[in-house]
């Protein structure tokens, strides 16, 4: 039986010595999605302005949602862009999350090849999400800049912050694209965690609002950290605690790590059931 490296390190060797693969995967992944759309690529900017408008419209005006108290403009304008901030976060990981389970499952000609670098598959996953999410972002640096007439400089930092969610989601997404062939039930399973995820992290309202009896809930949430730091950087001009950004860090290492091995140990099996 052929046997693979487990070493993180080896993805990185693997990312390299593939990297022309690797683009173009990412590059075909990215532009599938809309493939016979009429109006193609567009479609990453109208997606997020329309999800925008269906939240900020039931929450903002029909709910009456603030960031702040009052009801002016800008206090409408700020629960918006916070609002806008956590659906971008929350949007990657469950557009990593969600295919996961499937990712080896509808690839199987590429199980069957041998020589086929399977582990670089959920690397392109992910870019690919980060690459609609940095769009996400882009889109919401204009809207904040029409309101506000500049935006904060640390806007160029949201890769650097987000580096050890990226890392998280890896990994999850390794987990979970092995899982997802042996068992294949867990599409299912996920989908309704995905949608608990949403009202249980602070993409509708601030961390700091949920019932003080269920903090602990919401402070091991992973997608807490995140959200709540890109709204820090993003309209306060804060950057985050080097200590927690470390401490996440090392904990989303964690994790990938773990997961990546449980991925090239199972991938073993792979063409044996598929």
């Amino acid at each position: 039986m052929q046997q693979f490296d487990t070493s993180p390190w080896s993805l990185l060797h693997s990312g390299l010595k593939h990297r022309n693969l690797l683009w173009m995967m990412i590059s075909r992944e990215t532009s599938s999605r809309y493939k016979g759309s009429i109006i193609g690529a567009l479609w990453l900017i109208l997606i997020p302005l329309m999800m925008l408008f269906v939240y900020s419209f039931v929450f903002g005006d029909i709910l009456n949602a603030r960031w702040s108290d009052g009801s002016s403009s800008s206090q409408k304008g700020d629960f918006t862009l916070a609002l806008f901030v956590g659906l971008i976060v929350f949007g990657f990981f469950a557009d990593c999350i969600n295919r996961a389970p499937s990712l080896i499952v509808s690839n199987v000609n590429y199980v069957k090849k041998v020589v086929f670098p399977l582990e670089i598959m959920p690397v392109v996953s992910v870019i690919s999400s980060v690459i609609n999410m940095s769009i996400g972002f882009l889109i919401w640096a204009f809207f904040y800049f029409y309101l506000y007439g500049s935006v904060n400089l640390t806007f160029v930092f949201f890769p650097v912050i987000l580096l050890p969610f990226y890392i998280f989601s890896l990994g999850l997404v390794y987990l979970l694209s092995a899982l997802g062939v042996f068992l294949r039930d867990i599409n299912q399973v996920i989908g309704v965690i995905v949608s608990g995820l949403m009202f249980l992290s602070p993409v509708f309202y601030e961390a700091d609002r949920f019932p003080e009896q269920y903090r602990i809930y919401i402070d091991m949430n992973p997608l807490t950290v995140p959200i709540e730091s890109m709204r820090s950087l993003l309209m306060k001009g804060d950057l985050p605690d080097l200590l927690s950004w470390m401490v996440y860090l090392l904990f989303s290492l964690v994790i990938f790590s773990l997961s990546y091995l449980l991925f090239q140990k199972a991938r073993r099996g792979f063409a044996d059931v598929l």
